[in-house]
């Protein structure tokens, strides 16, 4: 293999500690701040209004109409309103975690102010979409020694949990080789924003959704590390005809319609990452385990093949479990938590949970003072494949190193 290039890892300033493992004084009831209040921001009000030991304290939202009807509605009295509302509320009101809901392209700034601010942070999907945004994440988390922490829902859902406790139990045996990503067909719902972000950026844009469980899976950072990866994409040819069909004429679209990545980590495992949300296709986030003894997949439909001598079952090696068997297991190692939880959460969440059950995790954590599931670290890998991702597409898909981002 040819050298893999290179990002430059800006150092750790004089004074700036890691926050592995990161403990905090327990918060016995947390106050939270929301920034954001559209789709996402709303369903995030109506499940931490739901969660015993977290209070919403303030409300922001460019829209001061949607501040004020919620504010009315909740009985919340700090309310926010404007494109800096956020840095008011952020300076003015005695709150614990910053929530923020807004578009990709404010992620960063928002976050930055609420932790240099003084707050624990909670971010939506992609945190940050460029290297420089997540070095001043890292940077602001170990300066003021406080949680950034991404919103990756989809590490909670249920099959991912139960396949993760499985792993963990040694089910699968040594797991070689993992699977995911993000594809369906977004057509008429495309919001503007996003629809530029897809015509000004290349590469996996939007792929925290498959790495999230990826990293789990092989202890990315806790025993593991990502080594490189290389990527291609397609031309853009559906791209280009939806930005025409919702905005406007374009000649330079640059997010191709197909775009596959192929991770290698330090003790030689791998990942296959694919992203599309233009062409007609079912829902997939791809998740998929390869070990040396079993194998699960959720996408088309959920199956696990063991050969773990207490778990086989079936004389054909190629024969997965049934239906019967597969949804047995899946119970067995459910976690606990989730299993508690499930009854609530099915009511307050449409994609079957796993939001309730993110956002019930971290509050837990943050009364008790304990590490939270995701650290900044991991939003910072996660994150990191949009634009490394774009470096190795532009260079022939050319291997691109993964920067120490714990800077060891």
């Amino acid at each position: 293999m040819c050298n893999p290039i290179t990002v430059d890892i800006p150092p750790r300033k004089e004074g700036q500690q890691h926050v592995l493992q990161l403990h905090v004084a327990p918060i016995p009831n947390v106050k939270v701040g929301i920034v954001g209040l559209g789709e996402r921001g709303l369903r995030a009000v109506e499940r931490l209004s739901c969660i015993h030991g977290a209070t919403i304290v303030a409300i922001c939202d460019i829209s001061s109409k949607k501040v004020e009807e919620l504010g009315k509605k909740l009985h919340i009295n700090h309310l926010y309103d404007g494109n800096d509302g956020y840095k008011r509320m952020c300076h003015e009101v005695e709150i614990d975690l910053i929530y923020i809901c807004t578009d990709w392209n404010s992620h960063t700034p928002i976050a930055l102010e609420a932790l240099y601010s003084g707050h624990h942070v909670a971010v939506e999907v992609p945190a940050a979409t460029s290297l420089n945004d997540i070095w001043s994440l890292i940077d602001a988390a170990e300066q003021t020694q406080r949680h950034c922490m991404m919103l990756e829902n989809c590490v909670y859902d249920f099959f991912e949990q139960s396949t993760l406790q499985m792993a963990r139990a040694g089910l699968f045996g040594e797991i070689i080789h993992v699977e995911g990503g993000y594809a369906h067909e977004i057509a008429d719902k495309w919001p503007i924003w996003r629809l530029e972000i897809n015509r000004k950026l290349r590469g996996d844009i939007y792929p925290t959704h498959g790495m999230g469980p990826a990293c789990q899976l092989l202890n990315i950072h806790r025993g593991d590390e990502l080594d490189y990866l290389v990527s291609m994409d397609s031309s853009s040819w559906k791209g280009k005809q939806t930005y025409q069909k919702y905005i406007n004429e374009v000649e330079d679209f640059q997010n191709g319609d197909q775009t596959t990545t192929i991770i290698r980590t330090r003790k030689g495992k791998t990942i296959l990452l694919q992203h599309n949300v233009m062409t007609p296709r079912p829902y997939s986030r791809m998740y998929q385990i390869t070990g040396t003894i079993g194998f699960a997949e959720k996408y088309p439909i959920e199956q696990i093949l063991l050969h773990h001598e207490d778990y086989r079952v079936n004389e054909d090696r190629h024969q997965p479990l049934s239906k019967e068997e597969t949804n047995n297991l899946l119970k067995e190692y459910e976690p606990s938590y989730i299993t508690q939880l499930r009854p609530v959460a099915a009511n307050l969440d449409p994609r079957g949970g796993m939001a309730y059950f993110m956002d019930s995790k971290l509050i837990e954590c943050l009364n008790k003072g304990l590490p939270l599931d995701m650290d900044v670290y991991d939003m910072a890998e996660w994150c990191s494949i949009i634009e490394l991702s774009k470096i190795s597409i532009m260079n022939g898909s050319a291997p691109v190193k993964f920067p120490d981002f714990l800077r060891k």
